[in-house]
């Protein structure tokens, strides 16, 4: 026998990387990291598989995400980086004499926002 679980879908060889499992009562599917063990009533799923999963109508899908795994980037951490990268480009303003940098004049202008987008203007026009 392999120490390796195997996808629970028909004709799948592909190791298994998730658990699903039913909560009847709620009208919910589970699908979490793959358990340290086999049970009778959970399906163990490949990563193509886990991802294509869909549920009855009127049933909700719940997926837990395993902590160890790497996780993919969210709004949040994507503005973020985007705005050390603005930060990164802008000349420093820096003169013997000043430590710090002090308020820009040449700084865009915020005229407009559309959810998380913003509408700048130059300070030239």
């Amino acid at each position: 026998m392999s120490p390796v679980r195997r996808c629970s879908r028909t004709a799948c060889g592909r190791p298994a990387v998730a658990t699903l499992t039913y909560v009847y009562a709620d009208s919910t599917a589970v699908l979490g990291p793959l358990a340290t063990y086999a049970e009778p009533h959970c399906y163990d799923l490949c990563a193509e598989h886990g991802e294509r999963l869909t549920a009855p109508r009127g049933w909700e899908v719940v997926r837990l995400s395993d902590p160890s795994a790497p996780t993919r980037p969210s709004g949040d951490d994507l503005e973020a980086l985007a705005n050390a990268v603005r930060e990164a480009a802008r000349p420093q303003d820096r003169g013997p004499g000043t430590p710090g940098r002090g308020p820009r004049a040449a700084d865009p202008v915020e005229v407009a926002r559309r959810g998380h987008l913003r509408v700048l203007r130059s300070p030239d026009s």
